[in-house]
């Protein structure tokens, strides 16, 4: 039996998927139900549904980030999206990112039909045996692992000043800790911490060149706490201390 969750802020939906699709005919079984996105990631994670039926408008949610995320997390999950958006681009890049179907509401019954059978199929079709994973996953999980790389480096740059953890960036794009850490070394050969790094250190350049805080206070501003901390890794980036650094751009070096 392939197990279903279904995801949407709509209780009358949420009951009429249940009770109108013939699951157990199909060779399905309804899993576990949710009335918002993050329960439903949580539901997700915790059942491992071969198949989801999903708005992905939910209040609170970026729904392009959570499909991703989803099919990073689990290549071979079958999705169908349920929503009132009509945006073509939208659309284009769910299913770039590995949606079986983009329905929008009302969906008539022959339309979910189709799009039901269609990821059963899509699921029959695959190796009955578990394959090692590849080191880049081909297809949509390998587009769904890019956009989340870009969004949590997104993230970053735009928060970098502040006290960031991995924790902090992987609640944003919507994955685990240890998931986001092996999509980031995989997609940029770097560690979260050096990415951060080289960020900070990017921003302290341009107000060391551009502004006239003291050494210090451009440190804080970038996220360092410690001087001395925020000089050594300056020096390690640039090959100039902070001080250097500022004299070589007030002369045009």
């Amino acid at each position: 039996m392939y197990r279903v969750v279904l995801v949407d802020d709509e209780r009358m939906i949420l009951e009429g998927l249940s009770r109108v699709v013939p699951w157990e005919k199909l060779g399905c079984a309804v899993s576990g139900t949710a009335s918002n996105g993050r329960e439903g990631l949580d539901l997700v994670r915790r059942v491992k549904p071969h198949i989801l039926m999903t708005d992905i408008r939910m209040p609170n949610m970026d729904g392009l980030t959570m499909v991703a995320a989803l099919r990073s997390e689990f290549p071979d999950l079958q999705i169908t999206v349920l929503t009132a958006f009509r945006d073509f681009e939208y659309a284009q890049t769910a299913l770039n990112l590995g949606v079986c179907r983009y329905l929008l509401k009302p969906s008539k019954m022959d339309e979910l039909d189709e799009a039901i059978h269609a990821m059963i199929a899509r699921l029959d079709a695959l190796p009955k045996t578990e394959a090692p994973e590849p080191a880049e996953p081909a297809g949509p999980a390998g587009l769904a692992g890019n956009y989340i790389v870009r969004q949590a480096l997104d993230y970053m740059r735009a928060h970098c000043a502040e006290r960031l953890s991995l924790g902090d960036v992987a609640e944003q794009v919507y994955v685990s800790q240890w998931h986001l850490s092996k999509l980031i070394n995989r997609h940029t050969n770097q560690s979260f911490l050096d990415i951060l790094n080289n960020m900070r250190i990017e921003k302290a350049r341009q107000l060391l060149a551009g502004s006239g805080l003291r050494i210090h206070e451009v440190a804080e501003q970038c996220g360092y706490s410690d001087l001395g901390h925020f000089s050594r890794n300056f020096k390690k980036l640039t090959g100039q201390t902070p001080g250097e650094f500022r004299d070589s751009a007030s002369h045009g070096e």
